[in-house]
């Protein structure tokens, strides 16, 4: 890789990823870079020979580093880019603060986003991701991020920029979210504490929280509708089609689908990323198999096998 520009933050070469996901699988990235501010990530990212990749990480909640790591420069944001500024009923986070610490201050003052009390990951990946549960999406209370894309350019960016999806959003190649604004409605700042410690009890009892996973391995499937409408509607749940391909509890090397929860890939203790994931194509494939659905990850999946 080229000579790297000069920064006021931290440039690490051949930087290990494991350690920074929770699945605790993966090689190393080229650089891995953790700003100072929003300046010096422009200034890196301006300076920055435009053939040299860049991939945005944030708390590594939602994602498999294959076990070959990254040719690029991982951005990493910490210290700087978790702040949380609460005005009437905007809250604006910075791209590293937690989903549950957002839902938690924002409850302190009376606002509802309670749904990200539970969603494993920062408010990054949540806006990236159009993360949601309990029926509420992060696109239903999202009012504008600030990013700087791959050119240095600090900008704007509007729902309408996203062009959020489930799922998914649209966000220009190389750009790199460093705060977002969310709007939610008011409540009472007791019953939303108490709100989010009963989806907190639910998730106990449903979901292997304690197992080292990284939450949902698959999106539930598109087109599936109680009303029987091939609609963007996801009724039918991704578990129950693995359930139906007996794929519960299913095993490659130290990779395991959740004997409790069946759409969550868990790192038993010794698992390779190439373990972790062929296990997750093997329970897409028996579930075409079984009933020609085509099932697509959730867990985002990067680097060289």
């Amino acid at each position: 890789m080229t000579d790297l520009p000069t920064v006021r933050g931290r440039l690490t070469p051949q930087r290990d990823l494991s350690d920074l996901t929770w699945l605790r699988v993966g090689g190393p990235a080229d650089y891995l870079f953790q700003p100072a501010d929003i300046d010096d990530l422009a200034d890196f990212l301006k300076a920055l020979d435009t053939d040299v990749q860049v991939f945005p990480m944030g708390v590594g909640s939602n994602l498999i580093v294959r076990d070959g790591g990254l040719r690029a420069v991982v951005v990493r944001m910490g210290r700087g880019f978790n702040g949380i500024e609460i005005d009437g009923n905007r809250v604006t986070a910075g791209v590293a603060a937690l989903d549950s610490h957002v839902a938690r201050k924002a409850a302190d003052a009376g606002v509802d986003l309670t749904f990200l009390r539970t969603i494993p990951g920062s408010i990054g990946g949540a806006v990236r991701m159009n993360a949601g549960c309990y029926g509420s999406y992060t696109a239903d209370v999202f009012v504008q991020a600030t990013a700087v894309l791959r050119s240095g350019e600090i900008v704007k960016l509007s729902a309408d920029d996203l062009q959020f999806h489930y799922r998914q959003t649209e966000l220009p190649e190389g750009a790199v979210i460093t705060s977002a604004i969310l709007q939610g409605p008011s409540g009472e700042p007791a019953e939303l504490h108490q709100r989010m410690t009963d989806q907190l009890a639910k998730r106990d009892q449903s979901q292997p929280t304690k197992d080292r996973s990284a939450g949902s391995t698959f999106r539930n499937p598109a087109g599936f509708s109680s009303t029987g409408k091939a609609d963007d509607v996801h009724d039918l749940k991704a578990w129950k089609v693995i359930d139906d391909a007996g794929m519960r509890g299913a095993r490659r090397g130290g990779a395991q689908m959740s004997e409790m929860h069946s759409n969550f890939l868990i790192n038993t203790g010794g698992a390779t990323a190439a373990d972790l994931e062929g296990l997750g194509e093997d329970v897409r494939k028996k579930v075409y198999d079984s009933s020609g659905i085509t099932l697509e990850w959730e867990i985002m999946r990067v680097g060289d096998p």
